[in-house]
C-alpha cells in the first residue's frame, strides 16, 4: 500500500465506494440483486481479476483492490450490522415463541447436515477428524447473503422467512460450540484417538472455554437491560434540543460495535453479540430511530462483505480443476437442500415452505471460512483438499440469489398454495344460514366482526393471508383461509344463505374481483364494499354493490365532524350536516349503477364532490 504514495492506504476503500456507487443503481435498474453485483465486483476488482494485469498496465492498480485483508476486516462489521437489524425486528418474547423452530428445527438441521456431509467426506477418503470439521463448517448457511435476498423478495415475514431465520439463528448460536469442538478434535488427534492412549484431561481447556462464553453472554444481556434505555433516553433529550442527531448515530454505532467486540472477547461471534444488542433495543421505544440511523452503514458494510467473498475466489485454482470445484459445489448445495427439505417436513412445515427454505439454505455460508480456517490452524484439516472445499463453498454462495429465483419459479408452477395453518382452518367452512360473510379479516374486517358480535349477528370471515387467519383463530374468531374471488369458495362459505357480504380488503382490484364473483351467485344479496376513493366507489356501484364506503370520503367526514364539535358547534347540527353530506355522496356514486338514468362522467363526479 505504501507504494501508492500519499493517501494510498485509502485507495481500496475509494475503489469499493466507487464500485458501490455504480453497481447498486445499475443492478436496481436491471432488477437484479445488488448482492450479485458486489460479488461480481469482488471477483473483477480483486487480485485474480483486473489486478493481475497491473504489471503491464500500472494504472490498473488504482482501479483494483490490492489488500483483501482490509476488506475482510470491514466485512465482519457488515454481518454484525445485519444481525443487529434483524434483532431490532424481534423481541425476547417473539424469540421465546420461536424456540421450537430455533432449537428444534435449527439444531436438527445442523446435526443432520453435519453427519451426512462428514460421511460423504469420509467416503471420499478424508480422515474422520478432518471430515467432521468439513461437515460442521459446510452445514452452516450464509446469514449475510440469505437474509438480504429474502428481504429483497419480501419473504422475511412469511412462514418460509421465519423458518429460514430460525435455522440461521440456530446456526449462529452453534458457531462457538463448533469452534470449541474443533479444538477438542485437535486434542483428540494429538493424543492418538483410537490408539488406546487417549487422556481425557486434554479436553479440559477446550471445555473450559464454554464458561467465559456463557458468562460473557449473560453479562451482555444484563448490562444491556440496565444501560441501553437510560443511554438512549439521554441522547434523545439532547436530540430534542437540536444538538443530538450526531450523538444518536454515534450511540447506535457504539451499541453495535461494542456488543460485537464484547461477544468476541467472551469467545462468541461478533454477529451474535450484535443480535443480542438488537434484541435488547427492540424492547425499547427507540428501536425505529436506531434502525433509521444504522441502515446506511449496514448496507455499505454488507457490500464490503460481499466484495470480500468475491475476492476470496481464486480463479487460477478454479481453472486448474473446474470439474472438481464446480462438482463439489453442486454436490454440497443439492445434498444440503435435500436434507433441509426432509428436516423441514419432519418438523411439520408444508411443501412450499420446505422447498423455499431448503433451496436458499442449501449453499454454504460465511462461517465455513471461519471453521475450516480454524481446522487448518489446528492442523486437522488437509490443506489442499480444504482449499478446494473453500472454493466450492464460495461458488455456492454465489448461487443463493439464483436458488431464491428457482424457488419462486418452482413454487408458482408446481406447488399449490397451502399455508401453515391449524387443520381446522383448512377444512371447508361450516357456514350456517343467515350469517354475514366478511371478506378480509385484517384490522377493518376484525372491527366489523366485533361490532356484529356485539349486536348478536353471526359472521364467517375469510382471508387469503395465513398469518391473519392464524391470529384470528387464536382469538376464537370463525375465520378460514381461502380466496373469496373464486365462486367455489363463496359457495363453501354459504353464500346461498348469507344475509350480507362485507368486503373489507384494501386492494381495489381484488375487491372488484370479489364483488363480481358475489354478484354472479347472488344478485339480490346485500353487498357492502370498501373503496379506495370516490373513483373506486363509482366503479363498485357500477359493478352492483349495495353500498360502497370510500376511505378518503369517510376520513374527511370524520375529520370535519370532530373539528366542528371541538369548535363548539352543537353536536346535533354537526351530525345532521354530516349525514346529509354522506347521503349526497352516496347519491352521486349510485348514479353510476347499472340502469341509472343519469350516469355522470368522471369529470362531473369530481366537480360535484369538490362542491
Amino acid at each position: 500500500m505504501a507504494t501508492h504514495g500519499g493517501g494510498g492506504e485509502y485507495k481500496d476503500l475509494v475503489v469499493f465506494l466507487a464500485a458501490a456507487g455504480v453497481i447498486v443503481p445499475l443492478f436496481n435498474r436491471l432488477k437484479i440483486s445488488p448482492v450479485l453485483g458486489f460479488l461480481a465486483a469482488g471477483v473483477l476488482l480483486g487480485p485474480d481479476g483486473l489486478a493481475r494485469f497491473a504489471d503491464t498496465a500500472p494504472w490498473l492498480s488504482w482501479l483494483t483492490i490490492s489488500d483483501a485483508t482490509q476488506i475482510r476486516s470491514l466485512s465482519e462489521l457488515g454481518v454484525a450490522f445485519l444481525l443487529f437489524m434483524i434483532g431490532l425486528e424481534l423481541s425476547w418474547e417473539r424469540l421465546r415463541a420461536m424456540r421450537k423452530m430455533v432449537f428444534g428445527l435449527g439444531l436438527t438441521q445442523v446435526a443432520v447436515c453435519t453427519v451426512a456431509l462428514a460421511s460423504v467426506f469420509v467416503f471420499m477418503g478424508q480422515p474422520l477428524v478432518s471430515a467432521a470439521v468439513l461437515g460442521m463448517g459446510l452445514a452452516l448457511s450464509s446469514t449475510a447473503v440469505v437474509m438480504p435476498v429474502m428481504a429483497e423478495r419480501g419473504r422475511i415475514k412469511t412462514t418460509a422467512g421465519r423458518a429460514t431465520f430460525s435455522i440461521l439463528l440456530a446456526q449462529d448460536v452453534v458457531v462457538a460450540p463448533i469452534l470449541v469442538t474443533v479444538t477438542a478434535l485437535a486434542a483428540l488427534a494429538q493424543s492418538g484417538v483410537g490408539g488406546g492412549d487417549f487422556d481425557p484431561a486434554v479436553l479440559r481447556p477446550a471445555l473450559l472455554t464454554l464458561i467465559p462464553a456463557a458468562v460473557g453472554l449473560a453479562l451482555l444481556i444484563v448490562l444491556g437491560r440496565l444501560v441501553l434505555r437510560p443511554m438512549f433516553r439521554s441522547v434523545a433529550r439532547a436530540k430534542a434540543t437540536g444538538q443530538g442527531q450526531e450523538m444518536f448515530i454515534a450511540a447506535s454505532l457504539l451499541v453495535v460495535v461494542g456488543a460485537g467486540v464484547a461477544a468476541q472477547a467472551a469467545g462468541l461471534s461478533m454477529s451474535l453479540g450484535a443480535l443480542v444488542a438488537g434484541l435488547l433495543l427492540a424492547e425499547t421505544e427507540f428501536r425505529r430511530e436506531v434502525e433509521i440511523s444504522i441502515e446506511p452503514f449496514k448496507g455499505l458494510l454488507l457490500g464490503v462483505f460481499f466484495v470480500g467473498v468475491g475476492i476470496s475466489l481464486d480463479l487460477d485454482a478454479v481453472a486448474a480443476d473446474p470439474v472438481a470445484v464446480f462438482g463439489l459445489a453442486a454436490m454440497l448445495t443439492l445434498l444440503k437442500a435435500g436434507l433441509i427439505f426432509g428436516v423441514a417436513r419432519l418438523w411439520g412445515l408444508n411443501n412450499r415452505t420446505a422447498i423455499e427454505t431448503a433451496l436458499v439454505l442449501g449453499p454454504a455460508g460465511e462461517f465455513a471460512f471461519v471453521i475450516l480456517g480454524a481446522g487448518l490452524v489446528e492442523g486437522i484439516a488437509a490443506p489442499a483438499f480444504t482449499q478446494t472445499v473453500l472454493m466450492a463453498a464460495t461458488i455456492s454462495i454465489f448461487t443463493i440469489p439464483l436458488m431464491a429465483l428457482i424457488a419462486d419459479r418452482l413454487l408458482k408452477q408446481a406447488v399449490p398454495a397451502v399455508p401453515d395453518l391449524p387443520a381446522e382452518a383448512m377444512e371447508p367452512p361450516s357456514a350456517t344460514s343467515g350469517q354475514v360473510l366478511i371478506v378480509g379479516y385484517g384490522r377493518v374486517g376484525r372491527l366489523v366482526g366485533e361490532m356484529l358480535t356485539e349486536h348478536g349477528q353471526a359472521f364467517l370471515a375469510i382471508d387469503a393471508n395465513p398469518t391473519t387467519v392464524a391470529m384470528g383463530r387464536k382469538e376464537g374468531a370463525n375465520v378460514f383461509y381461502g380466496d373469496a374471488g373464486r365462486t367455489e369458495m363463496l359457495e363453501k362459505c354459504g353464500i346461498d344463505t348469507a344475509r350480507a357480504v362485507v368486503v373489507t380488503m384494501d386492494a381495489p382490484a381484488k375487491v372488484d374481483e370479489v364483488v363480481v364473483a358475489t354478484r354472479s351467485l347472488r344478485p339480490d344479496l346485500i353487498l357492502i364494499a370498501r373503496a379506495r376513493d370516490h373513483k373506486h366507489a363509482a366503479r363498485l356501484y357500477a359493478l352492483g354493490v349495495t353500498d360502497a364506503v370510500p376511505e378518503t370520503t369517510e376520513a374527511s367526514l370524520q375529520l370535519a365532524e370532530n373539528t366542528l364539535i371541538d369548535l363548539g358547534v352543537p353536536m346535533g347540527l354537526v351530525l345532521a350536516s354530516i349525514h346529509e353530506r354522506r347521503d349526497r355522496f352516496r347519491k352521486i356514486f349510485q348514479e353510476a349503477m347499472p340502469g341509472s338514468d343519469a350516469v355522470r362522467s368522471p369529470r362531473a363526479l369530481r366537480s360535484t364532490l369538490r362542491r
